[in-house]
Formats: C-alpha cells, sequence, structure tokens
C-alpha cells in the first residue's frame, strides 16, 4: 500500500531530491577513493565510482529513479565544472600561440582514437547481442 503524501510534503522531498543524490554521489566517490587506495587498482576512483554505482543500478539495489534527477543537474551545470579550464587558457595564453597547434593536434587525435575505439566497442557488442539473439531464436524453434 502507497503512503500518500500531502502536496507540501512532496514538494520539501523533492526539494531535497536533488541535494540528497549529489551526496549519494560524492560518498560513491570517496568510497571509491578509499578502495582504489586500500586494493591498489590501476583505474582512477571517478570510474571505480561509476562502476560502482551501474553495479548498483543493474543489481537494482539503487533504482534509476533515485539518481536521475541529481545527474540530470550536474549534467545541466556541467559548464561550471570547465570554467578553470577556460581560466588556464586565459593565464597561459602565450603558451598556447608557442604550442597550441600541438595541443590541438593532441586533441584531435586523442577524440578520433575515443570515437574509432567506441564504435568498435558498440559494433563488436551489437553483434554479440545479434549472435545471441539468433542462437535463442533457434532454440525456440
Amino acid at each position: 500500500m502507497a503512503l500518500a503524501l500531502s502536496p507540501r510534503r512532496a514538494g520539501q522531498l523533492q526539494l531535497l531530491q536533488v541535494p540528497l543524490q549529489v551526496a549519494l554521489y560524492a560518498g560513491l566517490f570517496v568510497l571509491s577513493e578509499q578502495l582504489v587506495t586500500w586494493l591498489h587498482l590501476p583505474l582512477p576512483a571517478n570510474i571505480i565510482g561509476m562502476l560502482l554505482l551501474l553495479a548498483l543500478i543493474m543489481l537494482r539495489i539503487i533504482p534509476l529513479s533515485w539518481v536521475k534527477a541529481g545527474s540530470k543537474w550536474l549534467l545541466a551545470e556541467m559548464l561550471l565544472f570547465f570554467v578553470p579550464a577556460v581560466v588556464a587558457v586565459v593565464n597561459y595564453s602565450q603558451l598556447l600561440m608557442v604550442q597550441g597547434w600541438r595541443i590541438c593536434l593532441v586533441i584531435a587525435i586523442s577524440t578520433l582514437l575515443v570515437l574509432a575505439a567506441t564504435a568498435l566497442v558498440v559494433d563488436r557488442v551489437y553483434r554479440f547481442e545479434i549472435r545471441l539473439a539468433q542462437r535463442k531464436q533457434a532454440r525456440h524453434e
């Protein structure tokens, strides 16, 4: 039986939803930093944290709806996370004028490599899923 909340109470819960979800993300990051240190993992803590969150969602320990509002808010405010990069560009404009073409070349090559690797992985996973679907269909026939 579902609990009926008053409109005021529901509004209060919605106001707390985003801060609580962002706190959950921060807590997962702190936990993943501890895991990386304790287990001497070769991956950064943010990757471990994302894998932990994915595992919690896939195992249905945390419903997707519990993290949706916080992630939407963080994505909407993502520009704020790039302010330090813009300040660095302004502070080191001389360096960029001299070495800028090399930096742009590295960015372009790394972007192409990431896109190619992503396309390869998506293609392989897609083909794998098609084969699994064909096997499943063959078993049912």
